[in-house]
């Protein structure tokens, strides 16, 4: 009977194996065959019939900082009760402290902070189910703000992946986070031009070649670094790179107020999305562009929703602006 070889056993025990599978035939007793659990993972990539992912090491947090990264930046991730900051409330926090340059290459990691909180409800089962998190384990806790404002203050950007999530939840735990500049690695990044399937952090830490302990936020913080400082085949520069360049551009948002209700299907199907006045931004259709591309947006509501000379409400973003609540 042909012996079977198990890839994903200890090293040794594979060397073991393959001098077993080798006995009789010194020609097969190779240097190839005699492998350390990296050179196993190399070896089946380039076989070109396995994708080896290897589970994420977080980086190391350094005590001094590299002085050719001036500028400081905090990868933030939140876990709630639900998904209304209004009426929902943070019952975990992690962030992880890093440096950057002008250029947005990465540096150092200089501080992690992570945080469980008890809400004034139950967590709600799903929650439970998504997070891992139960009442047992946040009662009786606090966010330590004293630990969080410096990493906070500190920060020239603070990137959350779904900022428009995060950023009310943080701004209404803590007036730490309000007055600073915002990134989102999902809507600033494009993707899809890197060659990603999704923008999913599960997938896009999978399709970089790892996997770790998903939905606890300090986890999630340092998967989404990894993520952000890899630079994939084809590629010419990291994504946070290109996040780094995304946040320092103004943007326009445009209100297509009073428009026609028989063209709704046409602005949803050019991306604009529906605002019922309730998170104090005008009730209407909208839509986030890049300021080259206002004059073209403008000419197309007046030319094809209104048909008139309209004057369309508009607001100019920055990232101090931007994923909040209003």
């Amino acid at each position: 009977m042909a012996s079977q070889l198990d890839f994903f056993g200890s090293p040794a025990a594979l060397s073991s194996a393959f001098e077993a599978k080798s006995e009789g035939d010194p020609r097969r007793r190779n240097a190839e065959f005699d492998l350390d659990e990296e050179a196993m993972a190399r070896h089946l990539d380039a076989t070109g019939r396995y994708r080896v992912l290897r589970h994420l090491v977080p980086r190391e947090i350094v005590t001094e900082a590299r002085a050719e990264f001036p500028r400081q930046a905090v990868i933030l991730d939140t876990e709630t009760t639900g998904l209304n900051y209004r009426c929902d409330e943070i019952i975990e926090i992690g962030v992880v402290a890093f440096t950057f340059d002008d250029a947005g290459k990465i540096g150092d990691v200089t501080a992690v902070y992570g945080g469980l909180q008890q809400p004034s409800v139950s967590i709600p089962a799903e929650i439970t189910r998504l997070t891992g998190l139960t009442d047992d384990m946040v009662a009786g806790q606090t966010i330590d703000m004293a630990c969080l404002k410096p990493l906070v203050d500190s920060a020239d950007l603070i990137i959350a992946h779904n900022a428009s999530f995060d950023r009310p939840f943080c701004e209404a735990l803590s007036p730490i986070f309000c007055n600073k500049a915002w990134a989102c690695s999902v809507s600033e990044i494009d993707w899809s031009a890197r060659g990603f399937e999704g923008s999913k952090l599960g997938y896009l830490i999978g399709q970089t070649g790892y996997f770790h302990d998903g939905h606890r936020a300090v986890d999630d913080c340092f998967a989404l670094l990894e993520v952000l400082g890899q630079t994939r085949p084809r590629s010419t520069s990291t994504p946070f790179a290109e996040l780094h360049l995304a946040s320092r551009r103004s943007r326009v948002r445009i209100y297509a107020e009073n428009s026609p209700f028989d063209t709704k299907d046409q602005l949803k199907a050019r991306g604009y999305r529906w605002s019922d006045g309730s998170d104090g931004r005008p009730k209407s259709w909208w839509i986030e562009v890049s300021e080259d591309q206002q004059h073209e947006e403008l000419h197309f509501l007046r030319t094809e929703i209104y048909r008139w000379d309209a004057d369309p409400p508009v607001k100019h973003l920055t990232a101090f602006d931007r994923f909040r609540s209003i």
